[in-house]
């Protein structure tokens, strides 16, 4: 058994190989041995049917009917006991669980997600030729000793796990084409795509992931089915835009999306700015609204997926507002609160969290912060509380990448460069706030006779404005006599 396979999927593969069954590694985790990147998740499968694998693992559980069971385990250092390697906890002992699926065939399609009919299969090959892509149709048997004495090509140093020796089964030369770089379809591109729509997306997104090139008859198929996105769910398509914004090569799988028609059926909005100049003299864009995007996207300094798709919709909302001027120049009022709006209506579309949208629609919206070296400290202040304390990174790496996506050569401007000192002064150590007064509630209460009531709120607010301008006056003596007046 190769030996740096994670000690808690060797006792797995044991317990199947000492009661007879076949299991192996499959999907990403034997693409990820090959391209020796990190392994995240453990796939495997077996000829094992659910309830053969529930009485091998009593406190497994299996509630599909897809043949996937979950078995808990120990934690690893548990594991590296050998008398507690067989032993497998229930649910509550908080332990990991690895999901075992039961070979299948899949037939019918007719919500573009769900096979109408399942079966249980009787060979890994059997099982191969449901899955997506070449490269995710590998097998891989853990008994060294499994099969015939294996060929030279069986060997490889695979990065994290190492493998010496191992029996590979690769029906569909997928081997060869994660070697080559491509991304193919198992069989008939057109019927894997149909069967599931959210495919279309996830080759662009390893695409974008791996670097990968995608084969010509299986980006073909992508461009003539594109359509069939339309019948995914939001938050499917979000999660696997989101991958694609994390990925190494962003701008390129967006691009990928364009080119196949796919980003018409995600985000619409964003070809909008397709051929929109913004060219006028003394302006650094020399690129139209949706080049402006991308570019934006490519040269954004965060690598947090949630910023990165702020960045690429940034300027969504210029095809709405735009206007001429009265020299005739094309320009864009009140595009950034246009564009708060419409990313508001996306990330609701999509699905995003609460959270994820309240930042992704702030940095839309105050994008357009100015950072003219004469605004007062106050204003830097409140700069920082409308956009978050910890919105303000993610808000100077969209600038960055607004200015290099515009064709700026320069990542920050000497402005941008002394405003950004100015807000780290101020975030030092924490931005003035109503709640720094040196005065609250209680002593305007008590000090005007007053219950509680909204005009308590409305006199801190008016201190707060005033303090905010001068720091000096946040004293309980000025401001308990400052009250009087108000």
């Amino acid at each position: 058994m190769p030996t740096d396979i994670p000690q808690h999927i060797q006792t797995i593969y044991q317990k199947f190989h000492e009661a007879g069954f076949q299991l192996y590694l499959v999907g990403g985790c034997v693409r990820d041995m090959l391209t020796s990147r990190p392994i995240t998740d453990w796939d495997l499968t077996t000829n094992a049917t659910p309830d053969e694998m529930l009485k091998l693992f009593p406190d497994a559980f299996y509630d599909n009917s897809f043949g996937t069971v979950g078995i808990p385990l120990k934690n690893e250092k548990e594991m590296e006991n050998p008398e507690a390697r067989l032993q497998l906890p229930s649910q509550s002992d908080g332990g990991q669980v690895v999901e075992v699926t039961t070979f299948r065939t899949e037939r019918g399609y007719d919500d573009r997600r769900h096979p109408t009919e399942i079966k249980w299969g009787k060979t890994i090959e059997e099982d191969l030729s449901r899955r997506d892509f070449t490269m995710n149709a590998i097998a891989l048997d853990l008994n060294r000793n499994s099969g015939e004495e294996q060929s030279d090509d069986s060997r490889i140093d695979s990065g994290q796990a190492r493998m010496t020796e191992y029996n590979l089964i690769d029906p569909y030369n997928g081997r060869q084409d994660i070697e080559d770089k491509l991304i193919r379809a198992v069989g008939n591109p057109n019927e894997r795509f149909k069967e599931d729509a959210l495919r279309l997306m996830r080759a662009i997104r390893f695409a974008a992931q791996l670097g990968f090139q995608i084969e010509e008859q299986t980006l073909a198929a992508i461009t003539n089915d594109a359509p069939l996105l339309s019948e995914i769910a939001g938050e499917r398509i979000r999660d696997e835009l989101l991958k694609l914004l994390a990925s190494d090569y962003p701008y390129e799988g967006i691009m990928l999306l364009k080119n196949t028609g796919l980003l018409h059926q995600i985000l619409p909005e964003l070809e909008e700015g397709i051929g929109m100049s913004q060219a006028r003299p003394g302006r650094h864009h020399k690129d139209d609204v949706f080049t402006h995007n991308v570019l934006s996207l490519k040269f954004c300094l965060s690598t947090d997926p949630i910023v990165r798709f702020a960045t690429l919709i940034h300027d969504i909302g210029k095809p709405r507002v735009q206007s001429t001027d009265e020299n005739g120049y094309v320009i864009f009022h009140n595009h950034e609160i246009v564009g708060s709006r419409l990313a508001y209506e996306i990330c609701d579309r999509l699905r995003f969290s609460k959270k994820q949208r309240s930042k992704v629609t702030k940095l839309i919206r105050w994008h357009m912060f100015t950072v003219d070296e004469h605004i007062t400290d106050s204003a830097v202040r409140r700069f920082i509380r409308r956009i978050g304390v910890e919105n303000v990174k993610d808000m100077m790496d969209l600038r960055v990448g607004d200015r290099l996506g515009g064709g700026t050569q320069t990542a920050e401007s000497w402005r941008l460069k002394l405003f950004k000192e100015r807000v780290e002064k101020q975030l030092a150590p924490a931005p003035f706030s109503i709640n720094d007064l040196a005065i609250d509630g209680n002593d305007v209460m008590k000090e005007l006779n007053l219950k509680p009531s909204r005009k308590i709120g409305e006199i801190l607010q008016k201190l707060f404005e005033e303090v905010d301008e001068d720091l000096s006056k946040n004293t309980k003596e000025y401001l308990l006599e400052r009250i009087k007046s108000l």
